[in-house]
């Protein structure tokens, strides 16, 4: 990519830190302008990024006319700045999940089947290094018949988090540990799933859940959604798995993810693979488990919301820009980042209802 792209952020809290930073370092790409409703935190966001702050999206959209906007509002709040950009013909990347339902995020998707603005969708663990050799497994059916497509993630937020915050409410957040914490891996195991059992990319991988969910250890914090979810999943084909998310197991361990089937299996621990065993033995695979299997991974976000690495970002956003600019596809197209979310909508109807759900 040899042209630079102008670049305005929607949503100036946390994590639009990661994607300033990111953008940072990238040579094409150039950080112009951030939009929130609160001075103080918009004069600081733009005094440290070199960029103009603005109170309205709508009003910096028409008046920076960026090439390109990442959404990091809060989560039930992407529908409205993500629809003003690609009503602009602006591209717009916006962070998980795409939106809170998949009827908002429907509406997205039709808007930008009518822009000439791209739209992708935030799951930065796609771009991160200990996924590729999994994912190429898979592709090439290294796992043979798979058996099992796990995903837990066993973290800590403590009644701070909550308090006086849009996560935990049921209309910015839309869920509790499962559509906040655990959708990168929900987004993770069904892709990689997906790709081992041969799925058509247009299908979601999962045909059924189970669910329960509860909110066990922040009644102090009056959050209105889950803390702890735990679903058993049955894949198109068969496959089986389980997904616990929670936010309430002190202090917080590392996220896993478990492929296993006939020959093979691979677990990413955090950003370490932690298992990378195949029944044909080949002479590559004694060097990812030296490269990736001693990974420094840490806990992650394991207790800490802001305790990832920013680099993921940096090469999802470097993907995206250059999609835009006549490259290789974005890879987490708005049907692709639907998908998560259409199998938590799934798993919270399967608590509510306690029967199981197709998809």
């Amino acid at each position: 990519m040899s042209e630079s792209l102008a670049v305005a952020i929607a949503g100036v809290g946390a994590v639009a830190d990661k994607h300033a930073l990111a953008l940072s370092e990238l040579e094409h790409a150039e950080l112009v302008a951030g939009s929130c409703r609160t001075k103080a935190k918009g004069e600081a966001f733009a005094d440290e990024w070199d960029a103009s702050w603005w109170d309205d999206t709508a009003t910096m959209l028409d008046e920076v006319a960026p090439d390109v906007l990442i959404v990091c509002t809060p989560s039930g709040a992407h529908l409205e700045p993500t629809t003003a950009g690609l009503e602009r013909d602006i591209h717009v990347l916006c962070e998980k999940p795409l939106e809170i339902t998949t009827e908002r995020i429907d509406r997205m998707i039709a808007t930008a089947e009518e822009s000439n603005g791209n739209l992708g969708g935030v799951f930065q663990q796609r771009f991160s290094n200990v996924l590729d050799p999994v994912a190429e497994a898979a592709r090439s059916g290294r796992f043979g018949r798979l058996a099992v497509a796990n995903a837990y993630v066993p973290w800590w937020r403590d009644d701070e988090y909550y308090a006086n915050a849009w996560q935990g409410t049921r209309e910015l957040d839309g869920g509790g540990a499962l559509m906040n914490q655990s959708i990168h891996a929900i987004d993770a195991i069904q892709w990689l799933a997906g790709l081992a059992i041969g799925v058509d990319e247009t299908e979601n991988p999962v045909d059924q859940v189970q669910a329960y969910t509860g909110t066990l250890c922040h009644d102090d914090a009056e959050i209105e959604v889950e803390d702890t979810a735990v679903a058993s999943v049955r894949y198109a084909d068969g496959t089986l798995g389980q997904v616990l998310g929670s936010t309430a197991m002190y202090p917080g361990s590392r996220r896993r993810l478990q492929l296993a089937g006939r020959d093979g299996t691979a677990e990413i621990r955090e950003d370490e693979l932690a298992i990378w065993s195949f029944r044909d033995e080949r002479p590559t695979d004694e060097e990812i488990r030296e490269e990736l299997g001693s990974a420094d991974a840490g806990k992650g976000g394991a207790a800490d919301p802001m305790a990832i690495d920013h680099a993921p970002h940096r090469r999802t956003i470097q993907a995206f820009l250059d999609s835009v600019t006549g490259g290789d596809p974005y890879p987490v197209a708005p049907r692709e980042a639907r998908k998560s979310v259409a199998i938590i909508e799934a798993i919270y109807d399967s608590a509510r209802r306690n029967v199981p759900v197709s998809l």
